[in-house]
């Protein structure tokens, strides 16, 4: 008879044996396999293209739907998209910039929160030799190879035209955004364009034009119930975008006010669309955002390979005629919105009709 004892160590034995064996082939197939993908990218030479995506703020809707479609395309592309947030402040958006530089990114997207300080963020960039498109904020006196935006001159048209095309209107108070953003002046001159030559006739007054420090809502709530409280008669405003316009009704609204007074904004923020169809706000300037994030990183990735980027037009940032990819904006009011945002999809047709 056999030994028990003799027969379980022998097939203790065997199996060890057995699982030595198993974990062996295991081994070499994945060492086969990591030697396989590193020859393979030898042979190729890819690697994956980092994009360095600095914001001033996330503040606002728009920001963030800029920053998801973003990262959305780089993935898409096989690109890695790090992004950093300043949160308005100058000083960290540099810290910032400074950080996605140690990281090896290949090509800085920058939205500056100031359009003038930034200038040092491009130079410590240039100097790493890495491209840098300034994203539809204009970085002034800087050595930027791109600048991706709107028409913001157009943007500024437009919100003239809206208001002084629905009807007849006298009394306009203008609540712009940040003096350090590009835009903003941008902006007025178009909207100086419709609007002067009203003032010189007579047939509109400009009660004050404001500037919004940080682009924040309680300013422009402030001034139109200081306004209000000194007797001003308001009959439209312009209001530099939809947070700002929000400010502007809330205060409207504390006067009782609501519908009574023409408010357009702009970037086209849920809230803001919600607004127009229910009549508090009459008007917002829309920025299709997938048409300008997609070509920004279709182009870092050109500038990467350091490929030739042609463009029709260009913008003179105080240094360099910068080549300008431009998109025009639409102007929607509630006779348009199901043709424009709901139709592109940009906002849900239940959500914005929700109540």
């Amino acid at each position: 008879m056999i030994n028990r004892k003799f027969l379980k160590n022998s097939t203790i034995g065997l199996l060890s044996v057995v699982l030595c064996g198993l974990l062996t082939l295991i081994v070499m197939e994945v060492v086969k396999f990591s030697r396989s993908h590193r020859d393979n990218d030898k042979i190729s030479g890819e690697k994956k293209i980092k994009i360095g995506f600095s914001l001033g703020t996330l503040k606002e809707e728009r920001w963030i739907r800029d920053r998801d479609i973003l990262m959305a395309k780089a993935k898409e592309m096989g690109a890695e998209l790090i992004v950093q947030n300043a949160n308005n402040d100058d000083k960290d958006q540099l810290k910032q910039v400074k950080y996605l530089l140690e990281q090896k990114i290949d090509v800085l997207i920058l939205v500056p929160n100031d359009n003038i300080k930034s200038a040092k963020a491009v130079e410590l960039a240039k100097e790493q030799g890495v491209p840098v498109i300034s994203y539809d904020r204009l970085v002034l006196n800087a050595d930027i190879d791109l600048y991706v935006s709107f028409d913001n001159f157009k943007v500024g048209e437009l919100m003239a035209n809206t208001l002084i095309q629905s009807e007849k209107l006298e009394n306009i108070l203008i609540v712009n955004g940040a003096e350090n953003d590009y835009n903003t002046k941008m902006i007025k001159q178009g909207y100086d364009k419709v609007l002067k030559p009203l003032v010189s006739d007579g047939k509109v007054n400009i009660i004050s034009e404001e500037w919004s420090a940080n682009w924040l809502r309680e300013y422009a709530f402030n001034v139109v119930d200081s306004k209000l409280q000194q007797g001003e008669k308001i009959d439209a405003v312009i209001a530099g975008n939809d947070s700002l316009a929000q400010g502007v009704i809330e205060a409207l609204s504390e006067h009782r006010l609501t519908n009574k007074v023409k408010v357009v904004g702009q970037d086209a923020d849920l809230r803001a669309c919600q607004r127009i169809v229910e009549g508090s706000q009459y008007a917002t300037i829309y920025k299709p955002i997938e048409k300008l994030a997609e070509p920004a990183i279709e182009v870092a990735l050109k500038l990467e390979k350091k490929e030739s980027i042609y463009l029709k037009h260009t913008i003179y940032n105080g240094k360099n005629n910068v080549p300008y990819y431009v998109l025009t904006p639409i102007a929607v009011d509630k006779n348009n919105m199901e043709d424009t945002i709901i139709r592109d999809g940009f906002h849900l047709r239940e959500e914005v009709y929700k109540d």
